[in-house]
């Protein structure tokens, strides 16, 4: 009798304790529910991107229909011209991309400098200020940057290092026409500088990160070796990081693509295309943000054309990069 009653007083104990149970579970998959539900909205989102390529796609029919091909291979921009305007995008692309692929020539080779330095060779009491001021260029809005180029380092560059360039190459084949005069406050060398000084903290905050991942156990290693600061850096640092390193490149060059408003105060807007980098210039960015307001028509859906070919490029350099990394990824796997 006494084990009967015992069992009968456990029994609504084990009930509570299972629904309890019971509860917790349920709330578990209801979290678990909701996290799925979220993560996978935010997934489908992305496909929000093919709506952009339909409208972009869309407004730059009436230019595509008009022009064709002949829009990619044209230099001539003259959107007030009658009957029909001539409009072509030669002038605004190779501006994009000879100003962006300097801003990356610049750029790069001073990004991993200021890297390799913080990692390996800056005093640790000087690691965190210098660091702290090469983030903090990273939030100065661009326009400022463009505002600071045209009204200190324009004049400055046109009075003072391209005479001096100019003259310097003035008796040199090829040179003397990639660096020909006048010199000019306006120009697609003033631009490129903007782009690289607006990249250069992207490239070193990941440079310098990717870099602090290295194990120490492997540079000691190389250094008890014999090897100098420069071996390591070379032998050791940058092929362990190659991959993050390229990332934060081509992160780098995504961004000076698309620069709009720093570009549009120091290029100049000049569609005519010149083989000297002091001459002014444009690029597509930076012609939609200047016409865009005032244009209508044939006018409006070539520019709309210039921002679907932006995209069209960007597009194809990140997936090149992307490419380009997977195959480093796969050699280092062998």
């Amino acid at each position: 009798m006494a084990s009967s009653g015992l069992a009968k007083t456990e029994t609504p104990i084990d009930n509570n304790g299972s629904l309890e149970r019971a509860r917790v579970l349920r709330s578990m998959r209801l979290g678990d529910v909701l996290f799925e539900s979220l993560t996978r909205t935010a997934a489908i989102s992305v496909l929000l991107l093919g709506g952009i390529i339909i409208s972009l796609f869309i407004g730059a029919w009436p230019a595509i229909k008009t022009y064709g091909f002949d829009f990619l291979t044209t230099q001539r921009w003259a959107p007030s011209l009658k009957p029909q305007p001539i409009l072509g995008a030669l002038g605004p692309v190779y501006g994009t991309l000879v100003s962006s692929l300097l801003a990356m020539v610049i750029a790069v080779p001073v990004g991993l400098g200021i890297s390799i330095f913080l990692t390996e060779l800056c005093p640790h009491v000087l690691r965190r200020p210098i660091s702290i001021a090469i983030e903090l260029l990273a939030g100065i809005p661009s326009i400022i940057y463009g505002m600071w180029g045209f009204f200190v380092l324009g004049p400055f560059l046109a009075e003072h290092f391209q005479p001096a360039v100019i003259d310097f190459f003035a008796d040199v084949p090829v040179l003397n026409v990639i660096f020909a005069g006048p010199a000019s406050n306006l120009s697609l060398f003033n631009a490129a500088l903007i782009l690289a000084i607006m990249v250069l903290p992207f490239i070193t905050a990941i440079s310098r990160d990717v870099f602090a991942t290295v194990p120490v156990v492997l540079k000691e290693a190389a250094y008890g070796a014999g090897c100098t600061t420069w071996e390591v850096v070379w032998n050791v640092v940058i092929p362990y990081t190659r991959v993050g390193v390229i990332g934060g490149v081509m992160l780098g060059l995504g961004r000076a693509l698309g620069e709009t408003m720093a570009v549009a105060f120091v290029i100049g807007n000049a569609f005519k295309i010149k083989a000297s980098l002091f001459a002014p210039a444009t690029t597509i960015s930076a012609a939609i943000a200047s016409e865009f307001a005032e244009s209508d028509g044939l006018h409006q859906s070539s520019l709309i054309l210039l921002g679907l070919l932006l995209f069209v490029l960007t597009f194809m350099v990140l997936t090149a990069a992307r490419i380009m990394l997977m195959r480093l990824e796969r050699n280092q796997g062998k």
